[in-house]
């Protein structure tokens, strides 16, 4: 659970102290962020083990999974996100998590793209190594399970 930030952390705090490790519905946004040459913006992040992603997290009481993704973004990158347009909705037993401490949860997962962003590239350190753009056909290895199937879907349907 390393890596949350602000209110949405003391919330599932708050949630832990009733139920323990017992599994978590979490819903939350991810962004492919593409850039004029066509290369995916990813995230190498702190966890879990120095693994790459796409940039995004949780989303916080009161927030549309829309404003998740603008916020998270704005929070890792600096960057300012305009146009969203839906990849697709992740969920299912595929998407449980049991984190290092023994909490467990399942993702529901609002994955979108965009070309449409604003900005200056400033990394949290918090929660980031560094950002780095791929082309399509340069995508490491060691990306977040999850996110592989989201940039396979993004990339099947040509949307870059």
């Amino acid at each position: 659970m390393e890596g949350l930030k602000g209110n949405i952390l003391g919330y599932i705090e708050d949630l832990r102290k009733i139920v323990g490790h017992k599994p978590l519905i979490l819903v939350g946004s991810v962004v492919v962020i593409i850039d004029s040459q066509g290369r995916i913006l990813l995230q190498q992040r702190k966890f879990p083990h120095k693994s790459w992603g796409i940039p995004g997290g949780l989303m916080e009481l009161g927030e549309s999974t829309e404003d998740v993704a603008k916020r998270e973004i704005f929070e890792e990158t600096g960057l300012t996100i305009n146009d969203l347009t839906l990849i697709n909705v992740y969920s299912g037993p595929q998407n449980y998590v049991v984190a290092e401490n023994g909490d467990s949860f399942y993702t529901v997962t609002t994955a979108y793209f965009t070309a449409s962003y604003a900005g200056e590239m400033l990394i949290d350190k918090t929660e980031s190594i560094q950002f780095k753009y791929y082309y399509p056909n340069q995508i490491p290895e060691n990306v977040v399970e999850s996110h592989k199937v989201i940039l396979h879907d993004f990339l099947a349907a040509k949307k870059v």
